[in-house]
């Protein structure tokens, strides 16, 4: 009896490599075994890049916040310090946000922990 290869499964899984490495350039997109490296290394850098960006964001907030403190005189350390001493839970987030966007918020809050 012959050998049963099962091509339904493994031409979709083809398929759905293929797919996914559409918009690649040259032989990328449409080589089995050169667009299956390309996605599986896209799928590496996308892994990796999902920290990266809450890293990024962190570190934009932060300066945004530095920057808007310090024309009120104070540094960002210790404005994140006396803001835990006066117990306003606002994360950086929000901080950055009414710094670039609330202003005489921003300033109130900075009053507020002086």
């Amino acid at each position: 009896m012959p050998r049963s290869v099962n091509h339904v499964a493994s031409r979709a899984r083809r398929k759905k490599i293929l797919k996914r490495a559409k918009g690649y350039f040259g032989r990328r997109k449409n080589v089995w075994t050169v667009a299956k490296n390309a996605v599986e290394k896209g799928q590496q850098y996308a892994y990796r890049d999902r920290r990266n960006k809450k890293r990024e964001f962190r570190k934009l907030w932060i300066a945004r916040i530095n920057a808007a403190v310090r024309q009120e005189g104070l540094s960002y350390s210790v404005f994140m310090h006396k803001l835990k001493e006066a117990e306003i839970d606002l994360n950086r987030k929000v901080l950055a946000d009414l710094a670039m966007n609330n202003p005489d918020a921003f300033k109130a809050i900075v009053d507020k922990v002086k």
